[in-house]
């Protein structure tokens, strides 16, 4: 019986946005994926200098932000010049979602997000690869996020997770639950922005579907093929299985 709960995952001591703790998933073999290593949210632009040590002080070490450049340069990210937190900034979108008149956000506003997770996996495929050598390589807790935690953050989990043997329903289960944690504090965004935009805010299940199925119709269904194709070796592979999954 499968009694997966992403609610269990929930950090609620910290002010982040729809933060959570990766560890915990069940994986196949009857293992589960280590606690205490990574950790996913929204963006961390909006903490007090308070609220960035008390992250700090829940043993982050290290912290990945996915948002594009134009988003860092109009919300600058706390963690960046910090000396005690290794930083890095590796764009999993190229345009600006400020601007709904982006070409990047013209194109999710005629597709669904699943089409953008697929370009994501086609054309980012050796920053998705370098992601993950940090998440290898990295010492003590790390954190991963984008704006709101659930499309750019939602693929890196997805990949994780496939990596080391989660299986699609709870992956989806997982990435749905996003729009939930975070409706209020997206209720006034949603209402300011076009109609035909507001499925973006959103993080419906067949989002997830869809980039799943496209790892079905050009990867075998593989998250490994997919990175390894581009330049993550096997034992890179297997030492990353190694520090994630326990029991």
């Amino acid at each position: 019986m499968n009694t997966y709960d992403p609610d269990t995952q929930l950090v609620k001591e910290l002010a982040l946005i729809n933060v959570r703790e990766l560890g915990g998933m069940p994986l196949a073999g009857g293992k589960t994926f280590r606690k205490g290593i990574f950790l996913r949210s929204g963006s961390p632009e909006w903490l007090t200098k308070e609220q960035v040590n008390e992250v700090k002080d829940y043993g982050v070490k290290t912290v990945i932000d996915l948002r594009g450049e134009a988003e860092v340069a109009q919300s600058p990210n706390p963690f960046a010049k910090d000396p005690d937190v290794t930083f890095y900034n590796i764009p999993l979108l190229n345009g600006n979602p400020n601007n709904t008149r982006d070409e990047t956000m013209e194109y999710i506003r005629t597709h669904t997000l699943g089409d953008y997770y697929v370009i994501i996996a086609e054309e980012m495929g050796d920053r998705l690869v370098k992601i993950m050598r940090i998440l290898l390589n990295s010492d003590g807790l790390l954190l991963f996020h984008c704006q709101h935690g659930k499309d750019r953050t939602g693929v890196v989990a997805a990949l994780l997770y496939l990596i080391c043997g989660a299986s699609r329903e709870n992956i989806i289960s997982n990435y749905k639950v996003s729009y939930e944690y975070i409706k209020d504090f997206l209720a006034p965004l949603i209402r300011r922005v076009p109609e035909d935009i507001r499925h973006a805010f959103r993080s419906d299940a067949s989002n997830m579907e869809k980039f799943l199925g496209y790892l079905d119709s050009k990867w075998d269904g593989s998250a490994v093929n997919l990175l390894t194709a581009n330049g993550l070796t096997h034992d890179e592979i297997n030492a990353l299985k190694a520090k994630c999954i326990e029991g």
